[in-house]
């Protein structure tokens, strides 16, 4: 399975301990897809929620289409996310008992399809922060044989 990574969102993996991931389909209408092959989608602030037992992601932004025309698409709307009911139901069960969020964390196109990864994320704190950072210099320096 050859897949084809369209954007990454950085700031969900500085901002976020990620414990669990899930890859779901994406709803896109007409001209979406086509911008989204020609990576024009940002993941930044945007977030999923499950309203009456299906997830959707609010607040990702989609750019319109160039070759588009007046039937071009909402740049923010709300997109559905499609997985199993099994799934939908595990992750509900852990965002009610754990408080966890889900976050998007990456779009990529496998066999011409969409697809996001979104994880099951909690919160860090600034310190947590700090040390990351701390780990990530350490970890640079050690790579330049500075250390």
């Amino acid at each position: 399975m050859e897949k084809q990574v369209i954007t990454v969102n950085k700031k969900a993996f500085h901002d976020y301990n990620i414990f669990e991931k899930y890859v779901a389909g994406v709803v896109l209408t007409g001209t979406e897809i086509k911008s989204v092959r020609n990576n024009a989608i940002n993941l930044k602030d945007s977030f999923c929620r499950i309203d009456e037992g299906e997830i959707y992601m609010y607040n990702c932004h989609i750019s319109p289409y160039s070759n588009g025309n007046i039937h071009n698409h909402e740049q923010k709307r709300t997109r559905k996310l499609l997985l199993t009911k099994k799934e939908i139901f595990k992750i509900t069960g852990k965002i009610k008992k754990d408080g966890y969020t889900l976050i998007p964390l990456e779009v990529f196109i496998t066999k011409g399809f969409a697809k996001i990864e979104i994880g099951l994320a909690k919160g860090k704190k600034l310190y947590d922060k700090r040390e990351d950072m701390a780990k990530k210099d350490i970890q640079r320096k050690i790579q330049q044989g500075k250390y």
